[in-house]
């Protein structure tokens, strides 16, 4: 009996326990860390759920996120008029949730089709019921977030570290960036407005930072956030406040001139030269806030009209919001990207050694920023069956670095690689002399120019800042058609005359073949040399009788690849023509040899000897092929050099 009552008393203490254990409502539990970051940033934007803080506040008033979406207005309005809540975090919260509602109309089974229409299309009738209520939602949601970030008691400085704000900052770039480029759908305009009607709301646009963008004719417009290009290593942006965007202009209505030009200063002197290209992709911060003295209310109610201010991220490095300053956000890849991808200038590089690129028979320069005169100009020659697209890293890095970015302009140039290079010197050399004399004078972008050319484009680049006269040696070696010609065009003369451009005052060779290489006289180069056609409008200009003769009826008329030959007669008379002493230069180039012997180091192209020059400020040998600017290493010694210019001439207009 003794025992059978000890284990009824056993049994009756467990099942007591078991019943206190139930009634345990918080136990511990250890989540992984990856999952408790997750939990606290995650929101509308990252995962397609209202964030953690917002659907806490819904659960204070009986609601959550698919009820309260449901019925939005109804909610907020309940979340509103409950005292015992914080305002801040209604304010945070309703911001959510109508963005929530905005990006869901993206998926909605009746305006998914139609809101991804092209734009070029004048929208239908149910395209514009759904771009107008998304509009409502963005700008309801920019004006809670607005009204959060700038309008609390707590200034933003003082919860700098919140997560929360960090959160709404998002949701406030967001909100203004679909509300733009949702505006631009919506509306179709050709030009960004001056004043824009959301229903209710109005909107003020502001140009006093980005002048250049008030009459811009528009092409295309687009947020820049969520773009990536597969060419691009990094995407080089400035967190901060407000949207980023790319902005295409329409190209100028101009013929392009398709025919080969022998004296284009004379050609050029009174009219524009449409093979000088301003930037046409463009890089755009904005901000948006109610005129100074609106109150929470009428922001909220839609009665104070908003001001978009649009700012040039390349000049304005801030914004100035609700008499505060904030570091604003930019994008400075995506436009030279964008430009890049819908151009595809790597492909028309190597259409031009087929003289199949009709838009390449003179050189164009690609300006990629609009001009800016507190600039110094860097401009980059690319080398044989190359483009512009040889030069993304060494471009996006320079993009990257906030001082060269701060202080250095870039200036692409583009031309036909099937041209004799005299030919390409003389034509480029006229150029970039159409292009300087038309910048400010006595600002940064009027001098101190550096000047980089890769390969071919390095052998370029060395002659446009000579000082040397070679026709007494040049002129014997033409043939009688070529003599011909000179007589009735003088200016046929100046392609051997070398003078230094400028505001020019600093050249980096890379991987140049200032004396020829062999490679270019092996039997698999000349067989594709014979594929390698020049224009036939140069041809008769300068009266060559074949194009494929010989070098004793050729003259001095030979295609780009074969000058590049160490036999050819271009090299004859240009590889020991020097710098001018008053422009300092520099030479990188690879060694993917297995020795540092002088007369065995070579990039598989050119060798080390080939591309050496006597009196060089710096030399840097880096391992590596031909291609060795696209190297870290290069672009690392490339962005030291640049500093170091930089440095240089401040130190000497100090003196």
């Amino acid at each position: 009996m003794l025992a059978l009552a000890r284990n009824q008393f056993i049994l009756i203490s467990l099942f007591s326990m078991s019943l206190l254990q139930g009634c345990q409502l918080v136990t511990l539990k250890e989540d992984r860390l990856s999952s408790s970051l997750n939990n606290k940033t995650d929101n509308i934007l990252t995962n397609q759920q209202l964030s953690s803080a917002s659907q806490h506040l819904l659960l204070m008033v009986n609601e959550t996120g698919a009820s309260c979406l449901s019925q939005l207005e109804n909610c907020i309005a309940k979340l509103r008029s409950n005292e015992t809540l914080d305002s801040e975090q209604i304010y945070a919260a309703a911001s959510e949730l109508y963005l929530a509602r905005a990006l869901g109309a993206d998926q909605h089974h009746e305006c998914k089709k139609d809101l991804t229409q092209q734009l070029s299309k004048l929208p239908p009738t149910k395209m514009k019921l759904c771009l107008d209520q998304q509009l409502a939602d963005f700008d309801l949601s920019l004006r809670y977030s607005y009204v959060y970030l700038f309008k609390s008691e707590q200034p933003p400085e003082s919860r700098l570290f919140d997560l929360r704000q960090g959160q709404v900052r998002t949701f406030y770039n967001v909100a203004l960036s679909r509300l733009i480029t949702t505006s631009y759908t919506r509306f179709n305009f050709q030009q960004l407005p001056e004043s824009l009607m959301l229903g209710a709301s109005q909107y003020n646009f502001d140009y006093q930072y980005y002048p250049a963008l008030e009459h811009a004719a528009i092409e295309k417009l687009q947020s820049s956030y969520n773009l990536n290009f597969s060419g691009l290593n990094v995407i080089n942006r400035q967190e901060g406040i407000g949207s980023e965007f790319v902005l295409v202009k329409k190209p100028k209505v101009q013929g392009i001139n398709q025919r080969f030009i022998l004296d284009p200063e004379h050609y050029y002197q009174d009219k524009a030269n449409p093979n000088i290209h301003e930037a046409r992709y463009l890089s755009i911060s904005a901000t948006a806030a109610p005129s100074a003295g609106s109150n929470i209310d009428e922001t909220l109610s839609l009665k104070a009209p908003l001001n978009i201010t649009l700012y040039n991220p390349y000049q304005y490095k801030t914004a100035d919001i609700n008499s505060r300053t904030y570091t604003l956000t930019a994008n400075y890849s995506v436009p030279y990207g964008l430009w890049l991808s819908e151009n595809k200038l790597g492909k028309s590089g190597y259409w031009t050694l087929l003289n199949k690129e009709d838009n390449l028979r003179m050189p164009h320069i690609f300006m990629l920023e609009p001009y800016q005169p507190n600039k110094k100009v860097i401009v980059m020659i690319h080398g044989l069956a190359s483009s512009p697209e040889t030069w993304i890293s060494l471009t996006n890095n320079i993009m990257g670095d906030q001082k060269l970015r701060d202080n250095y302009q870039v200036w692409q140039v583009f031309y036909s690689t099937n041209m004799p290079i005299f030919e390409s010197r003389f034509q480029i050399n006229a150029l970039l002399k159409q292009a300087f004399a038309a910048v400010q004078p006595n600002t940064p972008s009027a001098k101190d120019a550096v000047l980089i050319g890769h390969s071919m484009g390095g052998i370029i680049s060395r002659l446009l800042v000579s000082d040397a006269d070679i026709s007494a040696q040049a002129i014997p070696l033409m043939n009688y058609e070529q003599n011909m010609q000179l007589q009735r065009n003088p200016i046929i003369r100046e392609r051997f005359v070398f003078k230094p451009i400028q505001p020019i005052s600093r050249a980096i060779f890379i991987a140049a073949p200032h004396h020829g290489t062999a490679y270019a006289d092996r039997w698999f180069t000349n067989l594709a040399k014979k594929m390698v056609v020049l224009p036939l409008s140069f041809l008769n200009d300068v009266n060559v009788q074949i194009p494929n003769s010989n070098n004793s009826t050729a003259g001095l008329v030979k295609t780009g690849p074969a000058d590049l030959s160490q036999k050819s007669r271009f090299m004859l008379l240009t590889s020991n023509v020097l710098p001018s002493s008053s422009v300092p230069y520099h030479s990188i180039m690879g060694n993917q040899a297995k020795s540092h012997l002088i007369d065995q180091m070579s990039d598989g192209i050119v060798p080390y000897q080939s591309s050496h020059l006597d009196g060089a400020v710096s030399e840097k040998v880096i391992t590596g092929g031909h291609s060795i600017h696209e190297s870290p290493d290069a672009i690392l010694e490339l962005r030291r050099i640049l500093r170091e210019h930089l440095e240089q001439n401040k130190s000497a207009n100090n003196q």
